[in-house]
């Protein structure tokens, strides 16, 4: 069998790990990769964005099949175009990652299923957001309503920061189309988790838990980022919680997207706001999330192949899943002012020295120069790994990342400290 997996981050070399664990796996593709996935596939020079060359190149080489990392990819439409020339690929119809690309459509379908999430309002109009604004209470959230690279998301601590994310969206263009429209939308109190869910259609089958960092400071302080670290299962969604939200968000809202024509096929990865009251949905992710997938997939015992074709076909009330037991966490190593300006072609070393039988270090940012390993983006690595406890896990973790070195690097040191007793300030 021969795979293809359209991407080059984090996420894409842990999907690319686990489905080189497959027996029926020949051959994987990464397109365009980095030099994490180079050393367990082949690295195609093709960007995720180019359709047209990402179809041609499955059909001239007989990819048995597809799986899309990015959501930037699905939002315009990688699944239709590789369906249109009969290629199996796992991900939703652009008109299903909607839910992800729409965060107005993805709010109003959540409003009309009475999906539990945060009030809010829509705006176009610079004006009538500020008029808005003024009265309002605060904190308060200000969502484009487009994809952003995870930087479309400002939570406001006062009205003239509220007012500078709105003025940056609506009247200064900055993040172009994903800005013409937004959400203002209360802050939630809580603890955040991530959910993952194969969704065949019909049926769909839960993923383990995880829970983000998505601030870039210790303490959960300073600009939002893709993602500075991850663990899994998340320490504040159990059982009881995850029967809740199955009744009450997904089966609505599989019904709801029926009840439109839209039919979703892929990865469904919600974004929870754990509040007094339960469950808020804060979004809606349609792919594999970074830097989560880098902690569930490590934990998966299951062969991820035959979920995927499950999913595809249509038979996910067929299926079932295997977890190792042990939690993992992942610490996210980054590059120095991200998410901001920062430098890349930083020689990384240490790589060899950190790897062991339980921790997996996966490339996001990297490329190979001249024999050795430069950075080349914003987040560099993840590293993940196993322990019985959440706190051998984080030891372990945090020993690898001892080991590895490039200029400015710069990473948090309180990831999974919640759970393992420490506080995280925030949220």
């Amino acid at each position: 069998m021969k795979i293809l997996v359209v991407g080059s981050g984090g996420r894409e070399h842990a999907l690319v790990w686990k489905l080189a664990q497959s027996a029926g796996v020949d051959n994987i593709f990464c397109a365009p990769g980095n030099a994490g996935t180079a050393l367990l596939a082949e690295n195609v020079e093709i960007k995720a964005g180019d359709l047209a060359a990402l179809a041609r190149f499955a059909k001239e080489n007989r990819i048995d099949l597809t799986v899309i990392g990015p959501d930037d990819s699905l939002a315009v439409g990688i699944v239709d175009v590789f369906e249109g020339e009969r290629l199996r690929v796992f991900g939703p119809s652009k008109t299903a990652a909607r839910l992800e690309s729409s965060k107005i459509f993805a709010k109003e379908l959540m409003r009309a299923k009475r999906i539990p999430t945060a009030r809010a309002a829509i705006f176009e109009k610079q004006e009538a957001a500020i008029a808005f604004l003024k009265e309002s209470h605060f904190p308060i959230v200000i969502k484009a309503d487009g994809l952003a690279l995870g930087k479309g998301v400002i939570v406001a601590q006062e009205f003239e920061e509220a007012r500078a994310a709105v003025d940056a969206m609506l009247s200064e263009g900055r993040f172009g189309e994903a800005g013409r429209r937004l959400l203002i939308e209360e802050c939630l109190a809580g603890s955040e988790c991530s959910l993952h869910a194969l969704v065949d259609g019909k049926n769909f089958l839960m993923l383990a838990s995880a829970r983000d960092h998505k601030r870039a400071f210790d303490g959960d302080a300073g600009p939002n980022t893709g993602g500075m670290g991850a663990f899994s299962p998340a320490n504040n969604f159990g059982a009881e919680a995850q029967a809740q939200f199955e009744g009450a968000v997904m089966r609505p809202l599989l019904d709801g997207l029926r009840e439109s024509g839209v039919i979703f096929r892929g990865l469904l990865f919600p974004g929870l706001m754990i509040t007094g009251d339960g469950p808020r949905v804060l979004e809606f992710n349609c792919r594999f999330g970074d830097p989560e997938t880098q902690a569930i997939l490590p934990r998966l015992k299951s062969d991820l192949v035959p979920l995927l074709e499950a999913t595809i076909e249509g038979h996910l009330d067929h299926a079932t899943i295997e977890w190792d037991k042990r939690p993992a966490v992942t610490v996210v190593m980054a590059s120095g002012g991200y998410p901001g300006k920062y430098e890349t072609a930083k020689t990384i070393s240490g790589l060899e020295r950190a790897a062991s039988e339980d921790v997996q270090i996966f490339h996001a940012g990297t490329r190979r120069k001249n024999g050795q390993v430069i950075t080349s983006g914003g987040r560099v690595l993840a590293v993940t790994a196993l322990g019985e406890t959440v706190a051998a896990a984080r030891a372990r973790a945090y020993e690898a990342v001892s080991k590895i070195d490039f200029e400015n690097c710069h990473y948090r040191r309180d990831i999974a400290l919640s759970a393992v007793g420490g506080k995280i300030v925030g949220h």
